[in-house]
């Protein structure tokens, strides 16, 4: 192994029923980097980190250590750590109602007893020398998530490791917290542990990787220095096209003047939404926008009755309508995909086709089932429509990649054929170019006819889609923008509380 490089994992191969998930794969390591892994939803990121941390056996190929002269084989999580390789994933597998301590500690100690004074010190050291703002005894829950991810990586760093890999670290943190742990990451670089940066903004891998290594359809396409891959050229080689400018998305099906109202909210309140008004035309796409925690998807899920309805009036085509559960709001002709598509949105142990059918089986109620024969009908025509990537309509939907699952619950909802869409982070956790199909798909809804609320914590992404912004602080309204205010400059500025006509 060469002086300098703590990771090498040469051919590696992983098969599973109808998909090979990795071909002949390559990837390095080297002390002290920060490299990160892309490539879109189902490129085989994931498989190749299971693989590397013992979760997956490989079918084939060669992973070597620094310090370990022959080839090894990795058959656990707990054999992975004992070679060097911790993981921190996007979901915190810590316990929040034990202190800081106790969750950096958990499962190492030894003997009957506990020293908790030497446990609490050795933490507090740790923490001090990484710069972590948390207490032992602090219980975990009191913690931030950025601070929750901290001690994660804390825990895996106290193990010894060589190897840190971050499964999308950011991708539940604000603007401050990722600079806090980007911070972390390059004080553990300069101690020189191997940190995989797993992750699908582009912004922050041009931030703070030193190397980018490229996965597409389970195959390597190559390995790059940061400073040397233009942003356009690393899109381009995960999607394995030339990608035009999203900014080329065009609005014009969508505009802000609507001759008809679909649906209209009048001081509608919710046990967790203050009270707000809204419309959105028919044909129109629109979105709530504002810094995380503004009440963005509070204000929808009142609109869907996802949260407990507490007042307000409601109005569908003219016509008054009582919305107190999600059901009477699919009975009304709206659809809702929820921020969180793991919690609330997919059954993961159900099949892609029980998940595509469940809202439209739910409408017809249970007393008049859909047929096996249609289902599966129902199910080829929206995995082709959506090209969602699957081995059969049997496939427990839970082993999808992140941009699938996210397109089996749109084809769910566009199944019952809404009136009223209302995506809540549709993009979240998923590559650029199923982004960019989302983003086209909305635009081809509208323009067929449908009203959509579109949300996303990407402005740029907002401005690409939407034709009307409804902007939020403080789970107030506190602007609407449209035309040439449509900028993010102008968004930012009625977030910071610039202005806006309800203020």
């Amino acid at each position: 192994m060469e002086d300098g490089i703590v990771l090498t994992m040469r051919g590696i191969c992983k098969s599973f029923p109808g998909v090979k998930a990795l071909d002949n794969v390559d990837f390095t390591l080297r002390k002290g980097e920060i490299h990160a892994l892309m490539g879109e939803n189902g490129a085989g990121k994931s498989t190749l980190i299971k693989v590397l941390t013992g979760v997956y056996p490989k079918d084939a190929g060669e992973i070597h250590v620094e310090g370990v002269q022959e080839a090894i084989s990795i058959r656990s999580p707990q054999e992975a750590q004992n070679y060097g390789i911790s993981t921190v994933y996007q979901e915190i597998s810590l316990c929040p109602n034990l202190t800081v301590a106790e969750n950096m500690f958990i499962g190492r100690t030894s003997g009957k007893t506990v020293n908790w004074k030497a446990m609490e010190k050795r933490a507090e050291e740790l923490l001090d020398s990484l710069g972590i703002p948390a207490r032992p005894k602090q219980q975990l829950s009191d913690c931030s998530l950025a601070v929750q991810q901290m001690v994660a990586i804390a825990r895996a760093v106290d193990t010894e490791c060589k190897v840190l890999i971050l499964d999308e670290p950011t991708s539940s943190l604000d603007d401050k917290e990722v600079a806090m742990l980007f911070r972390l990451m390059r004080d553990l670089k300069a101690r020189g542990v191997g940190i995989v940066f797993v992750t699908h903004f582009l912004e922050q891998v041009y931030e703070v990787s030193d190397r980018i290594t490229v996965l597409r359809n389970g195959e390597l396409v190559g390995e790059y220095e940061v400073e040397k891959l233009p942003q356009v050229e690393l899109v381009a080689s995960m999607i394995g096209r030339e990608l035009e400018s999203l900014s080329v998305i065009k609005k014009e099906t969508a505009t802000a003047e609507r001759k008809e109202v679909l649906y209209e909210a009048k001081n509608l309140s919710s046990t967790e939404s203050r009270p707000f008004d809204f419309y959105i035309g028919k044909g129109e796409v629109n979105g709530f926008t504002g810094l995380l925690g503004s009440g963005r998807s509070e204000s929808v899920r009142a609109i869907f009755g996802a949260d407990t309805v507490t007042g307000g009036e409601v109005m569908m085509e003219g016509k008054k309508i009582r919305v107190s559960k999600p059901l009477d709001a699919m009975k009304n002709g709206i659809g809702y995909l929820p921020e969180d598509r793991k919690r609330d949105g997919i059954i993961a142990d159900l099949s892609v086709r029980d998940n595509i059918i469940l809202a439209l089986q739910v409408l017809r109620g249970m007393g008049h089932p859909i047929s096996r024969a249609k289902a599966e009908a129902f199910a080829d025509e929206y995995i082709k429509a959506l090209e969602i990537k699957t081995a059969s309509t049997d496939t427990p939907v839970g082993s999808l990649s992140g941009g699938n699952q996210q397109k089996v619950i749109l084809a769910r909802w566009l199944l019952t054929h809404p009136k009223y869409l209302i995506l809540d982070e549709p993009t979240r956790g998923i590559d650029v170019g199923t982004k960019t199909e989302i983003q086209r798909l909305v635009l081809k809804l509208a323009e067929e006819g449908m009203s959509v609320t579109f949300i996303s914590s990407e402005i740029e992404e907002m401005l690409r889609t939407c034709s009307r912004l409804i902007v939020m602080r403080d789970r107030n309204i506190v602007g609407e923008l449209t035309g040439d205010e449509l900028t993010q400059s102008h968004v930012m500025h009625t977030i910071a509380g610039g202005g806006g006509e309800n203020e």
